[in-house]
């Protein structure tokens, strides 16, 4: 008798991904390190001339006009690489990422993990306008990959390492574990489960001690205590966040408009992040700022020390510098930038908002960190991500009502205005289908025992063979069925028959139907979900289950088929239509 297996949440294999997991995760935190460090070593090369691996803005540079050639000579290099080493470092990394996990079962080949921190830290320490996040995140997944590649496990454990590898190198990065986790879960693993969940969070966790070990716990971006805001300012935090949305609707279009423009160049791919370098040079030129990771601007707008006119300079000029340096196809990651160009955007609107409102109780400070989650949240639709984001790496708790505020609304206008996100835009074009909505898939929380056919025509397993070719003739209440259970005088079921297993000419007349049974009859008890029936029909190939009673008696309760389990899903259909009102409201006339 072949039944479903028992589903449970958690065994011991989950100890097992979860060590795994863990190891990924130190490995990744010290990839993050190692990357961080390259870039300074490069950064202070580049654009001082000397050999210190001791982080350093390329905004102090004394090169002038030939500064315009550092990243040109860095983009160069980037294409070279991606040309003769592997395409797959073009990009900002989670995407890239994101097509491994939906069309290759999670595999990213080796040398896409060596090489994507090498071409990041090229492209980003030659004044490329990007974070090292994102990258980070690639090279983390890589390693996840690489490890699920190497052990014997099967492709839901392998994506579990992927975005473990991934979410640790966020967390490593900013020393944000939860909202790494958040990320995970709301871009990488499509799913919430314990099986997965519970790596992923324990690999965060792991590298967040990696990040402590060398540089403390002190945030990020530390911000200078804010005070509760009142309901009026939470309401302009609203809206703040609401036209924050649409900027990085636009922002998000514009991004790939340009990629789309250098699609139309006569020339080959690998030279277009030489191209984009232009540009990137010479706005390096105009306002150093721009180039590199920028993570000290975001501080800079966060703690205010970057107001008015500065900041609306530094956010539309990096977001050109962004926009063309990633639309070429060179390395580099998304998040820093929007941060940077959302804080920007945040700053400006809060200060106008305070000069015409004074009374309102705006924060300039909130308001831009309101700006930087309520940009990503738009642009990538990981609304409890950004909202978490920004409070681990400020440790502001009294800014988490403001930014769920300001980042639902940015949110809700991204769903209005834009099909597709930063994230998943270049994978639809590719034809990959990308789902961001989970639901609890409604099979599992119907009951097979509730939508089986009752009435289920049966044969008595001593009746002969003959008898029973007489009774198939006669058309009695058996013209439509293919398959018959067969069960004893107790009810109890002992297998099942096939219309042709009857009319088989080999067999013998007066053979009992007991006799003639051959195959094990595939099950369900009751109290199985629909979605057990289902996996089941499709591991064992065949198109109809029978139900029996789980008190030991096999007992026949009735038969499923793919027709019921199609009709299952009604209800749930009908839940989604609009209904009438069930209760009238009556006012005085």
């Amino acid at each position: 008798m072949i039944a479903p297996r028992e589903t449970r949440a958690a065994d011991r294999r989950l100890l097992f991904v979860c060590a795994a997991a863990v190891l990924i995760a130190i490995g990744a935190g010290l990839l993050a390190e190692a990357l961080t460090a390259l870039i300074a070593l490069i950064t202070n090369l580049a654009f001082y001339g000397r050999l210190s691996a001791r982080f350093a803005s390329p905004a102090a540079n004394g090169l002038g006009p030939l500064v315009v050639l550092v990243p040109i000579a860095g983009a160069l290099i980037v294409g070279v690489i991606a040309r003769y080493g592997s395409p797959a470092i073009r990009g900002h990394g989670i995407p890239e990422v994101m097509e491994q996990i939906l069309l290759n079962e999670s595999r990213i080949a080796a040398r896409v993990t060596a090489l994507k921190p090498i071409s990041t830290a090229i492209s980003i320490g030659t004044g490329g306008p990007f974070g090292a996040e994102g990258p980070i995140i690639a090279s983390g997944g890589a390693l996840g990959s690489m490890v699920g590649q190497v052990l014997r496990v099967t492709a839901d454990e392998r994506k579990t390492l992927l975005a473990a590898g991934a979410a640790a190198g966020m967390a490593a990065t900013f020393g944000a574990p939860v909202s790494a986790t958040l990320l995970a879960i709301e871009l990488l693993l499509f799913e919430y489960r314990p099986r997965s969940l519970a790596p992923v969070a324990l690999a965060t966790a792991a590298a967040t001690a990696v990040r402590y070990l060398f540089h403390g716990i002190a945030p990020v971006f530390p911000v200078p205590d804010i005070v509760s805001p009142g309901g009026e300012a939470l309401t302009a935090y609203v809206l703040l966040g609401a036209v924050v949305g649409f900027i990085s609707v636009l922002a998000t279009q514009a991004l790939y408009r340009i990629e789309d423009a250098f699609e139309q160049l006569p020339i080959h791919w690998m030279w277009w992040p030489a191209l984009g370098a232009v540009v990137v040079g010479v706005i390096g030129w105009i306002e150093p700022h721009t180039l590199g990771v920028g993570y000290d601007n975001i501080e800079g707008i966060l703690a205010g020390t970057i107001v008015g006119k500065a900041v609306l300079v530094l956010a539309v000029l990096k977001f050109v510098s962004w926009a063309i340096a990633l639309g070429s196809g060179t390395a580099g990651g998304t998040m820093a930038p929007l941060f940077t160009i959302g804080g920007g955007a945040g700053s400006v609107l809060g200060s106008v908002a305070i000069a015409f409102f004074p009374g309102i109780g705006l924060d300039v400070r909130i308001a831009a960190l309101v700006g930087m989650a309520a940009m990503f949240t738009g642009a990538s639709r990981a609304l409890l991500a950004s909202v978490v984001f920004a409070f681990e790496t400020t440790r502001q708790p009294l800014a988490l009502m403001p930014l769920l505020a300001g980042c639902t609304g940015a949110y809700l206008i991204s769903l209005l205005r834009m099909r597709h996100t930063i994230m998943t835009e270049r994978l639809a074009r590719r034809g990959v289908p990308v789902i961001t909505e989970y639901s609890v898939d409604y099979l599992s929380q119907v009951f097979a025992g509730d939508r089986a056919t009752r009435k289920v025509v049966s044969l008595p397993a001593d009746r002969t063979l003959e008898e029973t070719r007489a009774w198939l003739v006669s058309g009695e209440g058996s013209a439509t069925h293919q398959g018959f259970p067969i069960v004893d005088s107790n009810g109890a079921l002992l297998g099942l028959l096939t219309r042709r297993d009857l009319l088989n000419p080999t067999a013998s007349p007066t053979a009992l139907l007991r006799d003639l049974v051959r195959r094990r009859p595939v099950v369900v008890y009751e109290w199985n979900s629909l979605r057990q029936a289902a996996d089941l029909m499709v591991h064992e190939g065949v198109g109809r289950v029978l139900v029996i009673a789980d008190d030991g008696s096999r007992r026949l309760l009735g038969i499923l088929s793919r027709s019921d389990l199609l009709a299952a899903h009604e209800r749930r259909l009908d839940a989604g239509r609009r209904a009438e009102p069930t209760i009238k409201l009556a006012f005085p006339v």
